[in-house]
């Protein structure tokens, strides 16, 4: 099941300067979510089909529930003229519906005071799924224009990794890109996401953004930010950070 949810769409920061007063009608118009209800999925669904996968394992019929998604891109950007790593924060509801189910709670008794939107508004890596018949790499360079507002070439794109992801339901394939940008290379007409998304493009230090990976620490974030962030820190993170 899956939410319809009404929000205020296409608001965009007319400077792209995401000064304080801008971030915080931002959070406002991103967490004013209103007529939470669940509907069927529809079978023509161009993100996600269900399906039954039938199959024998030592002599023993089984079966598995899963869902076709598309594979999709994430991308570790740092921004080297000031050292700042450049995440997005949107608001998922899966997230909304996993917090909320998990309670007990169905819709139509929502407290929204004690489930306000924000605690499903998800710090994660520029990503996106791969929808178009261009190749992996043009797909990240459009998804760091689109979402964070950088428009850097594809051969500045290093391709680092690819992995399956939700191998329980979907096994869908991810691929890991690393680019470093520069204040040169932003876009002021550019970021935040295309169509109806909100997406509110974050900046962290790298110590700060160290601490996420701190023993003990509780984030609304997916396993693949987590590992983004510690190939980085592992990897590409300067030596005096």
């Amino acid at each position: 099941m899956f939410f319809n949810f009404v929000i205020f769409q296409g608001f965009r920061c007319p400077t792209k300067s995401c000064a304080p007063p801008f971030r915080i009608c931002l959070a406002t118009i991103m967490n004013n979510i209103t007529d939470i209800h669940y509907g069927p999925l529809p079978a023509d669904s161009p993100y996600v089909k269900p399906f039954r996968f039938h199959y024998t394992q030592n002599g023993k019929q089984k079966s598995w529930d899963l869902l076709k998604v598309h594979d999709s891109v994430s991308i570790v950007i740092f921004n080297v003229t000031r050292r700042k790593l450049v995440f997005v924060k949107q608001f998922r509801p899966a997230v909304y519906h996993g917090i909320i189910s998990g309670d007990g709670v169905e819709p139509g008794s929502i407290d929204m005071n004690k489930y306000p939107p924000e605690i499903a508004v998800t710090m994660e890596l520029c990503a996106g799924i791969i929808d178009k018949p261009i190749s992996i790499a043009e797909i990240a360079r459009e998804e760091i224009l689109e979402e964070c507002g950088y428009d850097v070439p594809v051969d500045r794109i290093e391709q680092i990794i690819r992995y399956r992801s939700g191998v329980g339901t979907s096994g869908a394939e991810q691929t890991l890109f690393y680019t470093e940008v520069t204040d040169a290379d932003k876009v002021s007409s550019a970021g935040g996401g295309v169509d109806d998304e909100i997406i509110d493009v974050v900046e962290y230090g790298i110590e700060e953004a160290r601490q996420l990976t701190a023993k003990g620490t509780v984030i609304t974030s997916p396993p693949s930010f987590l590992f983004g962030l510690m190939w980085f820190l592992a990897n590409r993170a300067p030596k005096d950070a």
